[in-house]
């Protein structure tokens, strides 16, 4: 699917269209459960061998007898799975009842319990540092040795769930067993297992533990045509807390999705490619506290088109830019006339990949004028990229409490940077090609 979205013109995208529709109908046709790669959250239904698991020795009848319900050392790493979520009960069950179960504070919590019970914890968003960190390093070593190891990872995500990766290496090969758990009504229960032979096991010089392989899933086969894939990118190295902070309040709100804000290089001197109509659609929800009333059509053939108040538009761009509304009026399609700005929200022909990197602030600097350089980088899971590309973004605080945005610059690598899963928005000449009579 990625070559669709690697040629962002019309043809492809409209190629794109038909498969998804072909998808979709086969999904309902077949009436196939869902099943998520990430974060722990639950997968229904599936049995160990839909999800790539692969009966051994102990799975074959005996002679003259029946046979085994499974290998038992799984079974009692199941079991395990779900002791280890009982260790944290008494969080979750105080979460669930004071309504904090997505909180970063509920999440870090855990990871701390099961640390302190001597496991190897990391949340799903890379948001707290790894605890018992030198399993993984151990292990790691293992796998470049060739040695025969054994390590055992858990991945929390902020939804209550739990993902435990049982991982064994020898002779330069690693199998990785998943099981996911979800802390769901009071008790664990598991939502899923798969098993495969990881393609990638590498430890990045920016300290992350990137892994994945293929597994057999008819569900994944049915709505994708492709075996199913697992990939993790998890941080094993500490960050230092100020850059968790940066991340979270200037970077993760707005993110790479729909919008170029940090994908290309601007300056308060000179805005370049900035894409305002895609900066008011990330900032509008954060300034508002709601999301943007102003939505696609729900048939893809008909284009929406809006004229939003001048007030509206230019309040959230002067909340977090320093430009003037002539300048901003330049490089939007302002109407005099009615004193309002021309909107047309981003459709299914505008829309990016499904999983796309997140920024990472890896190291900052504070300027003599009072504003912030945060060095970034871009954590891609997909691509197993601990730093698919970097940026360097200035952001000037406010006394109010408020920020501004003041430049970014992508980085050279000395490679070309290659955004394939990003589209910009259609041209004045694509729109109309697709949605005029």
């Amino acid at each position: 699917m990625q070559e669709f979205f690697k040629d962002t013109g019309i043809r492809k995208k409209r190629l794109l269209l038909t498969a998804f529709t072909i998808t979709m109908v086969l999904a309902a046709a077949c009436s196939v459960p869902s099943e998520t790669s990430h974060g722990g959250e639950k997968k229904e239904n599936v049995s160990e061998t839909e999800s790539g698991y692969e009966p051994g020795e102990h799975d074959k009848p005996e002679e003259g007898g029946k046979a085994d319900t499974g290998d038992k050392a799984e079974q009692e790493e199941s079991l395990e799975g779900e002791a280890v979520m009982e260790l944290c009960r008494d969080i979750y069950e105080e979460a669930a009842e004071a309504g904090t179960l997505g909180s970063l504070e509920v999440t870090e919590a855990v990871v701390n319990r099961l640390g302190g019970h001597g496991y190897t914890a990391v949340d799903w968003e890379n948001q707290i540092n790894m605890t018992n960190p030198e399993t993984v390093m151990e292990f790691c070593e293992s796998v470049d040795e060739e040695r025969q190891a054994e390590a055992t990872l858990l991945a929390i995500s902020s939804s209550g769930g739990l993902t435990k990766y049982q991982c064994r290496t020898e002779d330069g090969k690693t199998t990785v067993i998943r099981e996911d758990y979800q802390w769901k009504n009071g008790r664990c229960e598991q939502a899923g297992k798969i098993r495969y032979a990881a393609d990638t096991w590498q430890y990045t010089k920016e300290g992350y533990l990137l892994f994945g392989g293929s597994y057999d899933s008819k569900e994944d086969y049915v709505l994708t045509l492709s075996e199913g894939w697992d990939r993790a990118a998890l941080r094993v190295q500490p960050l230092d807390e100020t850059c968790r902070e940066y991340s979270r309040s200037y970077l993760l709100p707005i993110g790479y999705g729909q919008n170029n804000l940090f994908l290309t290089d601007w300056s308060e001197e000179e805005f370049g490619a900035l894409d305002f109509y895609d900066v008011f659609d990330r900032l509008y929800p954060i300034l508002k506290g709601r999301p943007v009333p102003y939505k696609a059509d729900e048939n893809l053939n008909i284009g929406a088109e809006y004229q939003i108040p001048a007030e509206e538009f230019e309040t959230v761009a002067a909340s977090y830019f320093a430009i003037d509304k002539e300048e901003l009026r330049e490089r939007t399609a302002y109407v005099p006339e009615d004193g309002t700005y021309r909107y047309r929200p981003r459709g299914f022909y505008e829309s990016d990949y499904s999983d796309i990197p997140f920024p990472e602030v890896t190291n900052y600097t504070e300027n003599a004028d009072g504003t912030i350089t945060l060095f970034v980088n871009a954590v891609y899971p997909e691509e197993y990229a601990s730093c698919a590309f970097s940026h360097k973004t200035v952001i000037r605080p406010l006394s109010d409490g408020g920020f501004q945005y003041v430049s970014n610059e992508v980085l050279p690598s000395g490679q070309e940077l290659d955004l394939w899963w990003h589209s910009e928005r259609l041209t004045e000449e694509e729109w109309e090609e697709l949605y005029l009579p």
